[in-house]
């Protein structure tokens, strides 16, 4: 039945707990005694502390005397204690410090395989020899749209621009060569007007006539 609704999801896999991971367990575990250990001994060095007082008072000086040999005994127990918790601490550093190192060496190391494996499949002459051809292949799609688009090439812009240039300087050259002639005159002097009187008029009448 489980079949028909569907496959049930794989559980997720764990990572191997390594030789690594349960050297520092372990030294965690004994700091934690040995800080448990320290503060139960300066608990009792502190009320046996006031023990003793009380026996002063009392007048039990030998019992005073005796309890506060015991004190003395925690004390060097105490700081035994704290320099074993010193050294445990010391070591988880190191150690969980060496694992990361390790961890990060093995990245590395996967990295860099990695890496080779895509420089050899990406070598430098291929990709050259790709960029080449592709470059040509878009130049190509280029002249081909231009061409069914009735475009012009850039080259052919250029000729076009100069041809241009060209007519309008023929142009200006010919509107220049067909201007009248302006007249020189002399400053102040004003253009003769011929006028015929009437008796040379008669006279040149009569001779054509003759």
């Amino acid at each position: 039945m489980g079949n028909i609704f569907g496959k049930k999801p794989k559980p997720s896999k764990q990572p191997a707990i390594t030789e690594q991971d349960r050297a520092i367990l372990q030294l965690k575990q004994q700091r934690d005694r040995l800080t448990q250990n320290r503060r139960r001994i300066e608990s009792q060095l502190d009320r046996e502390r006031e023990v003793a007082k009380q026996l002063l008072k009392n007048g039990h000086k030998d019992r005073a005397l005796l309890l506060l040999r015991k004190k003395k005994m925690l004390e060097s127990q105490m700081d035994k204690s704290e320099n074993i918790l010193e050294n445990v601490e010391r070591m988880t550093h190191d150690l969980e410090f060496a694992q990361v190192q390790v961890n990060v060496v093995n990245s590395l190391k996967q990295g860099n395989d990695e890496l080779k494996k895509m420089n050899a499949i990406l070598k430098l002459e291929d990709i050259e020899k790709l960029m080449e051809d592709s470059r040509e292949a878009i130049e190509y799609q280029n002249e081909v749209s231009n061409l069914l688009s009735g475009g012009l090439s850039r080259v052919d812009e250029q000729d076009v621009e100069a041809e241009l240039d060209e007519l309008i300087r023929n142009e200006e050259a010919t509107q220049i060569g067909h201007l009248p002639d302006v007249p020189h005159r002399r400053e102040g002097e004003h253009e003769r007007v011929h006028v015929t009187s009437p008796t040379r008029v008669k006279q040149r009448v009569l001779l054509e006539a003759d």
